[in-house]
């Protein structure tokens, strides 16, 4: 027996929506490909691996924060990244993938 696929609720939609225009810009999806690709990492690595300035990578990760896809933690001089949103390492791997074919 064939199931009906379930409409998404007008709320879910908007939240999704809003989720994928924090995903569009691509310097967020760089560092979030970093820190999955090597977990926790400080500002300053983020800033001479993504050769973007401080200021701009530091405007980036703290909007991730606050939509709760990454969290932060200080240690001394230095904050440390790290992803928290399981799904996002699945959602990026699936688009990117489909895209390289």
């Amino acid at each position: 027996m064939e199931t009906q696929p379930t409409l998404v609720p007008r709320l879910l939609l908007t939240q999704a929506a809003h989720r994928f225009k924090i995903l569009s810009e691509p310097v967020r999806l760089e560092l979030l490909n970093l820190l999955h690709t090597n977990g926790e990492m400080n500002v300053q690595d983020l800033v001479e691996a993504t050769g973007q300035h401080q200021a701009n990578v530091s405007k980036h990760l703290r909007l991730l924060a606050e939509e709760g896809m990454v969290a932060r933690r200080k240690d001394g001089l230095y904050a440390f990244y790290r992803i928290i949103d399981p799904s996002l390492s699945g959602l990026c791997l699936l688009i990117c993938s489909q895209l390289s074919e």
